[in-house]
């Protein structure tokens, strides 16, 4: 499990960044303003966590249990909450209400994982959903160029085996990228600029956290450098 410190942000879309040498490295742009709304500690819950909140919520918008943590908690009301295991001396580190600040949980050069909701793209046939090659295009090939071809045996087993590449739904699945690089990060702005492309559309939630497989993941570790 990915205990590294993170935030949650808003996916803003691409950009590009040109480097000293002249290249250009191709960047996506989060926007990321957590609040910390609660705190799980091993003594009360068995584990430690912080619970984030992004994007302020209007009351009639809020259930009445969600309401009532908030006030309990005299934080404001958010829309979106995530709840991130990490070590017990970040959880001290935090008081509820206060603000996370992007340069005090990352590092320029920083290896992370973002995880986020992939872009839906429907029903789609496995050509698309699985990259299947498709039939031959040619020697009389009629309504089969883009079929996925046998499913299944005659006799034995004589049914379709669980899991076999079918059409279905496309896209709109928990997907993560591990092991991106944060390019630039600007503090006055509460945005990273993370290397490559992320899940999600525009104005998407995201989770940006430390990298869990390899070092670079906690703040206590000299990031890696980028590729």
């Amino acid at each position: 499990m990915n205990q590294y410190p993170g935030v949650i942000g808003r996916k803003l879309g691409m950009t590009q960044i040109f480097n000293e040498d002249g290249s250009v490295v191709a960047c996506t742009v989060v926007e990321a303003r957590p609040l910390v709304v609660g705190k799980r500690t091993q003594e009360k819950d068995g584990y430690d966590a912080l619970v984030l909140g992004t994007v302020a919520a209007k009351d009639k918008h809020t259930s009445k249990p969600l309401a009532g943590s908030f006030k309990k908690a005299n934080v404001a009301a958010q829309r979106t909450l995530r709840e991130l295991r990490c070590a017990a001396d970040l959880v001290a580190k935090y008081e509820v209400g206060q603000e996370l600040k992007i340069e005090e949980v990352f590092e320029e050069g920083q290896l992370v994982d973002v995880q986020g909701l992939s872009r839906g793209r429907g029903f789609t046939g496995v050509v698309r959903r699985h990259k299947f090659a498709g039939m031959v295009q040619t020697h009389g090939t009629h309504e089969y160029r883009r079929h996925g071809g046998s499913i299944g045996t005659n006799m034995t087993p004589g049914r379709t085996l669980p899991g076999m590449k079918m059409p279905g739904q496309h896209g709109n699945t928990k997907t993560s990228v591990l092991n991106q690089s944060i390019v630039k990060i600007l503090a006055e702005e509460n945005m990273v600029l993370i290397r490559g492309g992320i899940p999600g559309a525009r104005n998407a939630l995201v989770v940006v956290r430390g990298a869990v497989k390899r070092r670079g993941g906690k703040l206590s570790e000299k990031p890696a450098a980028a590729k």
